[in-house]
């Protein structure tokens, strides 16, 4: 009888003798909501609970929340797509120009303004070919996770490219897995019973319906939860790999048109609430359920402890139309909402777990920026270097991790300058909506609207609802702000719009605040 030889069994971690350690890269999955407001969850974001975080039913947030380190001024822009680019790219959308939402390569909304003439930005989106008419030209975060061992998957929207464009698919960006994810930045319908409403032989339903689903055509299930199902059988295909996968679980949730999630809906039903605020709770919960699911994966798949998850919102929540009830009040304490330029327009709902540096059931008050993403992730994939085409702004927040603060009020402000530019047309109209440029520096915020060269100041710290405008009282900090705002948007080559009547360029902020508040 021959003898059994021993043959040792390699584990992930487990080295032969004399072999060097290499440190096991993470596997990291973004989960990114689509127009989700900063109050729009049972998880507290203030220093205080408030009705909206009584109403809204988000079990495996909190969860999350427990388990990670809590962002209470996490910021991205007004609307989607500057968002997304920002995140994929790094740059601040001053600098990289697809400042509106993307959709037709030259289509958009910008002859509409009534008093400008509004630049022509990067229509086309993001692109890894300089010769792309109308777009960025970027090295995508996720080639870079992928040229350094990743296996790298969209899930859902993706919104990164107009239509016919190389950053319409995902698969041009570096994503080995694209599911669902086009260049339409909302689905026609959530429902598989009406096919996700992609439909090849009419123009909408090439437009809107949502691509690559059609094993759930005519079937009663929510987009959500399909989504949820392919995210897991990636996950499944991730794992013969070998590599350590990057998830981008992006979700068309909670995006218009509003409509129930059958599965949550009586939840809500009987409170008084009106229609679209049930079927909105439904679609909160039904996001915050694939949430748990992914977790609920990992756990059975042994791989938590090795694995980062960021959770995200892309803009702020929509108030101002569809929404029950009276508009522009749904992200109070927060002034507005999605495509303002007040904080109901740009601050999110922000929490990260990273197993061994997270500490749990952690806040900090320490501001971070969505083109903060690009760097802090090849951070945490231990990538120290790279190369990208293009310049980065964001900065790494990695070591705001590590932080066990759970006082609120204890952490100041960052003395960083956080900017924003839309020089657009969005359509609807609100408080804080329209074309403008903004910087937030400590405590202070001035917000600069081109249309007529009016500043408004605030005190974020002292009045998070904007309400008490400085402009009159402090204008040496109004002059300091604009000064900074102008530097930089000149340094980023940033775009300006004209004025209709005298074709003249819009005046850089640190320009008009002199004529304003320089005594003569």
């Amino acid at each position: 009888m021959k003898p059994i030889l021993s043959i040792p069994l390699l584990l992930p971690g487990l080295l032969l003798p004399g072999e060097a350690q290499k440190p096991r890269q993470p596997n990291i999955i973004l989960f990114l909501v689509d127009d989700m407001g900063w109050q729009d969850t049972s998880v507290p974001f203030w220093n205080q609970k408030t009705p909206f975080n009584e109403r809204y039913r988000t079990p495996n947030m909190v969860r999350l929340a427990s388990q990670g380190i809590k962002f209470t001024q996490a910021y991205a822009c007004t609307v989607s797509s500057p968002s997304r680019i920002s995140l994929m790219t790094g740059m601040n959308a001053a600098r990289h120009r697809v400042t509106n939402w993307t959709l037709q390569p030259n289509g958009s909304q910008e002859d509409k303004h009534p008093s400008l003439i509004l630049p022509e930005w990067n229509t086309s989106g993001l692109s890894q070919d300089r010769a792309t008419p109308r777009s960025v030209y970027a090295t995508p975060l996720p080639r870079i996770l992928q040229e350094n061992g990743y296996f790298t998957i969209l899930c859902g929207k993706s919104h990164l490219g107009a239509i016919g464009m190389p950053g319409a698919n995902p698969l041009n960006l570096g994503f080995n897995i694209n599911i669902a994810g086009h260049a339409a930045g909302a689905p026609q319908t959530y429902q598989g019973l009406k096919n996700f409403g992609y439909d090849e032989n009419t123009v909408q339903g090439l437009t809107w319906g949502v691509p690559g689903l059609s094993k759930y055509h005519g079937k009663d299930i929510n987009l959500t939860e399909a989504l949820t199902l392919e995210a897991k059988i990636a996950l499944d295909s991730a794992s013969t790999t070998g590599k350590p996968f990057f998830l981008y679980m992006a979700h068309y949730a909670v995006h218009a048109p509003l409509e129930r999630d059958s599965r949550f809906a009586g939840h809500y039903e009987g409170t008084g609430l009106p229609e679209p605020e049930i079927r909105y709770a439904s679609m909160v919960e039904s996001m915050d359920k694939s949430l748990g699911d992914l977790m609920d994966y990992l756990e059975s798949k042994h791989l938590t402890e090795n694995t980062i998850i960021i959770f995200m919102s892309d803009n702020g929540g929509l108030s101002v139309s569809a929404r029950g009830g009276q508009p522009n009040i749904h992200n109070r304490p927060l002034a507005s909402g999605k495509g303002s330029a007040y904080e109901g327009g740009i601050r999110e709902p922000m929490i990260v777990k990273w197993p061994g540096v997270t500490h749990p059931s952690a806040v900090t008050a320490e501001p971070v920026i969505i083109e903060d993403f690009f760097p802090t992730i090849l951070e945490m994939a231990g990538i120290k270097s790279f190369r990208a085409v293009q310049p980065i702004d964001g900065e790494s927040f990695c070591r705001v991790l590590k932080t066990r603060n759970t006082d609120y009020k204890s952490v100041s402000a960052s003395s960083r300058a956080f900017i924003w530019h839309f020089p657009n047309w969005w359509g609807p109209t609100g408080p804080g909506i329209g074309a403008s440029s903004t910087i937030r520096l400590g405590d202070y915020k001035l917000i600069y609207y081109h249309a007529d060269q009016n500043f408004e100041l605030f005190n974020i710290a002292a009045d998070i609802g904007e309400v008490h405008n400085l402009i009159g009282e402090k204008p040496d900090i109004a002059l300091k702000l604009a000064g900074i705002l102008g530097d930089k948007l000149r340094s980023e080559n940033a775009q300006m719009p004209e004025i209709r009547e005298s074709g003249l360029m819009v005046p850089w902020p640190d320009e008009a605040a002199k004529k304003q508040f320089t005594k003569r």
